[in-house]
């Protein structure tokens, strides 16, 4: 039995808002109180026959762009927009409707959710053999609606995923001594999770799954009006203990100017910058 339910409404498929809303107060104070940041992981978020029949609609990525540089690798993004498939480009949009909103403000206790329809970084997510994705705190600032962000939804589309092949997300205290939670990708299994400065988050091992498969999932994300006046952030990679990791120069740089140099400076200031 799936956490949440669609239902057929005149050959849509449609979330109940009051099942939704229930469902996620259900699962509040699991989620306030989890380390190292407040989330959740659940299993059959989705009924795994639903997703496993929309699979064959997931667009071949063959030819696409994709992140290519040392934080992260062979990570393709589609956006509703590029999705053939009726079904699974209508999930994506009603992941983004009121019943979804309903369940992550009970979930999170978060009020005035408000969804992305431009799926900036979000959609569908693909990464191939060899790719990764360094551990890291997310963008916070949305550029076109000027919202905060506050929530990722990951729901996993990996059927038969085995565990030699990597691909697990793993979410980092402050501290970046070690990973505290790691969530193997498997089909209908979703996590959610706050997206502050100190969110850390990742599947930073190159993914060793044979060339035929590839990691899926489904992204959404979710703002709310900001809470502060703080500068907007990129998003922040970060470096493990022992690792091989590089950071992101031209971030750090780009945040430093940000920080210190006054404000009639900084456009100057950017322009400087070796590492863009």
């Amino acid at each position: 039995m799936s956490l949440l339910v669609l239902h057929d409404r005149d050959g849509r498929a449609t979330f109940d808002a009051e099942q939704c809303r229930a469902a996620g107060a259900a699962l509040h104070e699991a989620y306030a109180a989890a380390a190292p940041f407040p989330h959740v992981v659940i299993d059959d978020f989705l009924d795994p026959n639903l997703l496993r029949a929309m699979l064959p609609g997931f667009p071949d990525s063959e030819g696409r762009r994709f992140f290519d540089r040392h934080q992260e690798r062979f990570k393709y993004q589609i956006a509703p927009d590029q999705i053939a498939d009726p079904a699974l480009r209508g999930l994506l949009y009603e992941l983004n409707g009121p019943a979804i909103l309903a369940f992550l403000e009970a979930l999170t206790g978060i009020e005035g959710l408000v969804p992305d329809p431009y799926y900036i970084g979000g959609g569908l997510h693909e990464t191939r053999t060899g790719g990764h994705l360094s551990v890291h705190a997310d963008f916070n600032l949305h550029e076109q609606m000027k919202l905060e962000r506050r929530l990722n939804l990951l729901i996993y589309l990996n059927e038969d995923w085995r565990e030699v092949w990597g691909g697990d997300l793993e979410l980092w205290g402050r501290d970046m001594r070690a990973y505290e939670v790691k969530v193997p990708p498997l089909l209908g299994r979703a996590v959610i999770f706050a997206t502050d400065a100190d969110s850390y988050h990742g599947h930073p091992e190159p993914l060793a799954c044979p060339p035929d498969r590839s990691r899926r999932s489904i992204a959404t994300y979710y703002y709310t009006v900001p809470r502060t006046d703080g500068p907007a952030r990129t998003t922040r990679f970060r470096v493990r203990p022992g690792s091989g990791d590089r950071s992101d120069r031209r971030v750090a740089l780009d945040h430093f100017i940000q920080d210190w140099v006054p404000p009639r400076l900084q456009r100057y200031a950017r322009r400087l910058n070796p590492f863009r």
